[in-house]
């Protein structure tokens, strides 16, 4: 028997105007046909369903799967963490900058996409070309722009556990960052950091300045962050941003270069030039030991950056040993150890850029890097004026001062020595 009446629909939700045709044998109602009595395929169908509709025309409506909400709710950043971690693993990936990441360096971008990663790894992927951005590789310190392409290698992450934080623990670190506080305010802080203790992790390090902030985290989550950095090995004023704005804001200081920084040390030979300046470009180099070293490079090679250091002798040693002030205006890896190489006077215990053959280390002087962040002046992020820190000798210097005869009395000998 026919029947006039609806169909009941083979989908969820079919009713009186899902596309149904005249009913067929059985009561089933036939599909809407195309040209020729043939069943429209799913562009057809597609197409069809996008037409402008005529005023008074109802559409039929097309059954289809359930559909995921218009408004999905934006992934969480350890979602995002995770699922690029699962990609990588397996291969290279694309990683595209969002606004949020605009003007970040290359390598706190790494840190914050992939915190599974050591400094160390990162460092090594970009030195070896492995990592670009936008086809052309970048120096770990370059800034990236929003809507850029970052390319990734691939790479094995293994899952960070969580420690518990010792409370013992936490209040000896705060005590030792406390006894090496040069200077502190609600939003800046100025550490003597010694000589030996690294800036940040790498392969085997455990013990650093940066994990050690974390014991300062505020009742807000709110950890103190680095701004600028020092070689392990170097002793001297370290700048730690206590808020979100000062970091920002002195960020854009040091990118800016408005920040004066004074360095000492010790180095072999007597410049015959009492003062100076070394102007070179840079380039990492890879050593046969497969450390990173920077090496003096032509204008326009791959990766070569401009760097410009002034420096004045400020004392001498049976023309054997110099004390300099250095006044470096660029902020290059190594730059001040590249500098006092290239010129001949190696800094004195510098176990990467000494190349002087047959020396010998004067006796009662410690076979250390004798190189000081000596002083740091620069804006205060809230216009308070000026933050002007100096740091004291480190213990392996002043042995070498007091048996020089060396007069440390605070001075800044570097006359004439622009800040660009």
């Amino acid at each position: 028997m026919r029947t006039g009446g609806k169909g009941p629909g083979k989908g969820p939700g079919k009713g009186p105007g899902d596309g149904a045709g005249a009913p067929g044998r059985g009561g089933r109602p036939r599909a809407a046909e195309g040209p020729r009595g043939r069943r429209p395929s799913h562009d057809e169908r597609r197409r069809a369903a996008a037409r402008p509709k005529a005023e008074g025309e109802d559409r039929p409506v097309r059954a289809q799967a359930p559909r995921r909400p218009a408004e999905t709710p934006q992934r969480t950043r350890a979602e995002v963490k995770a699922e690029t971690a699962q990609v990588l693993s397996t291969g290279v990936q694309q990683l595209v900058v969002t606004p949020d990441e605009n003007e970040m360096r290359i390598d706190r971008f790494l840190e914050a996409r992939f915190p599974q990663l050591s400094f160390s790894h990162i460092q090594r992927i970009v030195r070896k070309g492995e990592l670009r951005v936008d086809g052309k590789r970048a120096d770990s310190k370059d800034r990236l722009a929003a809507g850029q392409t970052v390319r990734i290698p691939p790479l094995k992450l293994e899952q960070q556990a969580e420690r518990p934080r010792s409370a013992k623990a936490d209040a000896d670190t705060i005590g030792f960052l406390r006894s090496i506080t040069l200077y502190e305010d609600d939003d800046v802080m100025v550490l003597n950091k010694p000589a030996g203790l690294a800036v940040q992790g790498g392969s085997g390090t455990t013990r650093h300045v940066d994990g050690m902030l974390a014991a300062l985290t505020d009742k807000d989550g709110q950890k103190p962050r680095l701004v600028h950095r020092l070689d392990k090995d170097t002793a001297g004023c370290l700048v730690i941003a206590k808020s979100r704005f000062a970091a920002a804001t002195l960020a854009k200081t040091f990118r800016s270069r408005a920040a004066r920084k004074v360095y000492w040390a010790l180095v072999a030979g007597v410049p015959r030039v009492k003062q100076g300046r070394i102007s070179t470009y840079l380039a990492r180099e890879e050593a046969y030991d497969g450390d990173q070293r920077m090496a003096v490079a032509q204008h326009g090679e791959d990766g070569a950056m401009h760097a410009v250091t002034y420096y004045a002798v400020v004392e001498t040693a049976a023309q054997k040993l110099a004390w300099l002030s250095l006044k470096p205006v660029t902020g290059r890896t190594h730059q001040l150890r590249a500098h006092t190489t290239h010129i001949g006077h190696p800094i004195v215990g510098d176990p990467k850029y000494f190349n002087i053959l047959n020396w010998e280390l004067p006796g009662g002087i410690q076979n250390k890097l004798h190189l000081l962040a000596r002083r740091i002046v620069l804006p205060h992020p809230r216009g308070k004026g000026a933050i002007d820190v100096s740091a004291p000798l480190p213990p392996h210097m002043r042995q070498s001062w007091n048996l020089l005869g060396f007069d440390d009395a605070p001075y800044d000998p570097i006359v004439e020595a622009p800040d660009e």
